[in-house]
């Protein structure tokens, strides 16, 4: 598991969160700080040098820190740091090529380069080869019986959202909230009026069901509430997600989750969410 260092507040939160993830999954957290730097951005060779080792100095303290109080906070967890040479986003997403999971605060400035988090947060959102969480509203105080809510339209992506979500509510003894909606089924505002919603409703009901019948038996202990409303996806995930631990989407979608898209509905819930969110992508484990 790999947690980014960027001598920010909001990465100390994401690294502690990450501490905590590893400890339920057995897991090891490693820190990594992306350091880049040229010197030939400051114009003058000698100038940039020493500028250079200064800002080196101050990434190596805050990584120190950032190692110094993950093991303060979760001492069970065993934890390795790295600076690491390059840039924030190609350094991370190649970190993601071999990580269970990647974790980044929601926000964030780099002291070198003036690299926004939140824009690493969407390139491994988008480029990563793992999930991905960004924390959001670290410091609120969250119940350990607060839901895990993932989002389902029965999209390939949506069954990995999906499995995720089912293992983040076991490994932390929560209940699951899965979110099914429908807003795209019918475009023409002159048929629209004319359909059985209620009927629709029950149809959709059991199209969640299916989707949940597998999972159940996989995860006899995590109790589900399903949510199936005519609605947006981002307002009826961002809706549940008040209060929840982590709210779990897939990259894109279909159906009911037609813009589950990185720039859409993903990228919604990963700006507005009260909580931590997890990413999925295509082609990743759950």
């Amino acid at each position: 598991m790999v947690s980014g260092i960027d001598g920010s507040q909001s990465a100390l939160d994401a690294a502690r969160w990450a501490a905590d993830e590893a400890a339920r999954r057995h897991d090891r957290l490693r820190l990594v700080y992306a350091f880049g730097w040229t010197t030939e951005a400051v114009g003058h060779p000698g100038l940039g040098e020493r500028r250079r080792d200064i800002m080196l100095e101050h990434a190596r303290r805050d990584l120190a820190a950032a190692e110094a109080a993950v093991a303060a906070h979760a001492p069970g967890v065993p934890v390795e740091s790295e600076l690491v040479v390059g840039y924030p986003i190609g350094v991370l997403v190649r970190e993601s090529r071999r990580a269970e999971l990647v974790v980044v605060g929601d926000r964030g400035l780099s002291r070198v380069g003036g690299l926004l988090l939140g824009s690493v947060a969407m390139a491994l959102a988008t480029h990563g080869g793992c999930p991905v969480v960004v924390v959001r509203g670290a410091g609120q105080a969250v119940a350990p019986t607060a839901p895990v809510v993932v989002g389902i339209d029965g999209s390939p992506v949506s069954e990995l959202a999906l499995a995720f979500a089912y293992e983040e509510a076991a490994l932390r003894g929560a209940p699951l909230v899965a979110v099914h909606t429908w807003t795209d089924l019918v475009a023409d505002p002159v048929i629209a009026p004319l359909l059985d919603w209620e009927a629709i409703e029950v149809d959709e009901q059991v199209v969640l069901g299916e989707r949940l019948a597998g999972w159940a038996e996989k995860f006899p202990d995590v109790v589900v509430r399903r949510v199936v409303t005519r609605d947006r996806p981002a307002h009826a995930l961002l809706e549940e997600a008040v209060g929840a631990q982590l709210v779990v989407v897939g990259s894109r979608g279909r159906g009911g989750f037609a813009g589950l898209v990185l720039g859409s509905v993903s990228h919604a819930v990963l700006h507005r969410s009260p909580c931590p969110v997890a990413v999925v992508r295509p082609g990743e484990p759950g």
